[in-house]
């Protein structure tokens, strides 16, 4: 069916579905795609309401994550109960290497992932292999926290490789999925299949390698797989959440190999990073966001890339139901409260209180000296700075007298583990965070380290 004939059907259903997208701009931030402005209610009759997507592509994500809360939205909008069903409007699907894997989202690609200090080596070496694969960097090992651009990247390099040559053969997957596919080939008797499957690859991209942590049938597979690619100069690229020599179980012989290739890892963006990354993705929506809203969520969320984008979607849908401009008080509506709480608490406060209680000179914090008595509150200073402001591990040990961020990790993780061993350290830390904030119970609720 044409789409100026489904327009046509029903002048009323295009401004119902651009108030459903404002809804699931705000209350589901997680699941929504720029390409969700493509998708068009095609009919809706009896409570049953038919949604159109432009390609099969859209229809299997939609199909896959999105029917639960379509439908509440629809109930929430219409008030009536409303069930969903989302149609595949293309004729012809597209091209799919494995239909059943995870899909490739179309934003994500090198034009629209912002590069900075934080991910700079992970970013040029994606590059490096997009460019050539199977003979830079194999395998490519990317690791570092949930939200931070790894997944971006991994389909980075596979959206370029299939631009330039469309017939190469892409197996991307989660870790969870090859382990799952794996055991129901075991009890299918069709492991021979399996493993011509995922061995006769050109490129296999495996998402959150850690899951294979205390599994070791899954283990010795995919050993026997990496192997076979590798000596087949197929290029291997691998995403976690730490790196190899952190996963728990990893046989020595695997932690070995995911490091032949090169291991980058991503840090927290630092400020200017966050602002780059919040004009690129309100560039992406169309959206006019006033420069100092930019600033304000790049201050209030140091978390994540995932946690930034989530906030400009949800302000976006703000923005829409109530018909508003994109304002710092309605960014304010937006950001949780325990984000901003602390906007106003810098080092140089948490500097203060900590050298007041250990009795030493700010000048003493910021020099090169490591005695034991100016490295505990120094670590108490980077603990704190950490946990009560939204400066990142960069931003905080250049204060330190230039430290780098693995320093100020470091010692974040120190006052943690001490803090659960030594009462009195616990009872001078939460003293000190009360008399910054008013409150201790902050630190018991939060764990950034």
């Amino acid at each position: 069916m044409a789409k100026s004939s489904r327009k046509s059907q029903d002048p009323a259903l295009p401004e119902l579905w651009e108030r459903m997208l404002s809804h699931l701009r705000l209350e589901y931030s997680d699941i929504i795609r720029n390409w969700f402005d493509q998708l068009e209610i095609m009919s809706f009759e009896g409570g049953h309401m038919v949604i159109a997507a432009p390609s099969a592509q859209y229809h299997r994500y939609l199909a896959n994550h999105c029917k639960e809360s379509f439908i509440s939205t629809a109930q929430s909008v219409t008030g009536r109960l409303v069930t969903i069903e989302f149609v595949n409007v293309q004729r012809e699907d597209p091209v799919s290497h494995y239909p059943d894997e995870l899909m490739l989202n179309d934003e994500f690609t090198f034009d629209t992932f912002v590069s900075g200090p934080c991910n700079k080596l992970a970013h040029a070496a994606s590059t490096a292999v997009a460019r050539e694969p199977g003979k830079r960097y194999n395998p490519l090992f990317i690791h570092g926290d949930i939200g931070l651009g790894k997944t971006h990247l991994l389909q980075a390099i596979c959206h370029e490789i299939l631009a330039k040559k469309p017939d190469t053969r892409i197996a991307y997957l989660s870790c969870e999925t090859f382990i799952n596919h794996f055991i129901e080939a075991l009890e299918q008797g069709s492991v021979h299949e399996f493993r011509h499957r995922y061995r006769s690859t050109d490129i296999l991209v495996i998402d959150d390698v850690q899951f294979l942590a205390n599994k070791d049938s899954s283990q010795e597979e995919f050993f026997h797989t990496f192997n076979t690619l590798y000596h087949a100069q197929k290029q291997i690229i691998l995403s976690s959440d730490r790196p190899p020599s952190e996963i728990e179980t990893l046989r020595e012989r695997l932690v070995s190999r995911f490091s032949w290739g090169l291991v980058a890892g991503i840090d927290h963006p630092c400020l200017e990073t966050r602002i780059a990354i919040i004009r690129k993705k309100a560039k992406l929506k169309g959206l006019d966001i006033p420069e100092e809203v930019i600033v304000f969520l790049a201050r209030a969320i140091d978390t994540n890339t995932r946690e930034l984008e989530g906030a400009i979607t949800k302000i976006q849908g703000l923005a829409t139901l109530t018909g508003e401009p994109i304002t710092l008080d309605l960014a304010r509506e937006v950001i949780p409260s325990h984000l901003s709480m602390h906007q106003d608490l810098t080092i140089d406060h948490i500097v203060e209180a900590v050298t007041t209680h250990f009795n030493v000179k700010v000048t003493e914090l910021q020099s090169k000296r490591r005695n034991k008595t100016l490295a505990l509150p120094r670590q108490v200073c980077m603990f704190l700075a950490r946990q009560l402001t939204r400066w990142s591990l960069e931003e905080i040990g250049g204060y330190f007298g230039g430290r780098d961020h693995s320093t100020v990790l470091h010692a974040a993780k120190t006052i943690r583990k001490l803090m659960d061993t030594d009462p009195a350290l616990r009872t001078t830390v939460e003293n000190i965070a009360r008399t910054l904030t008013g409150s201790s119970n902050f630190l018991s609720t939060q764990n950034k380290t």
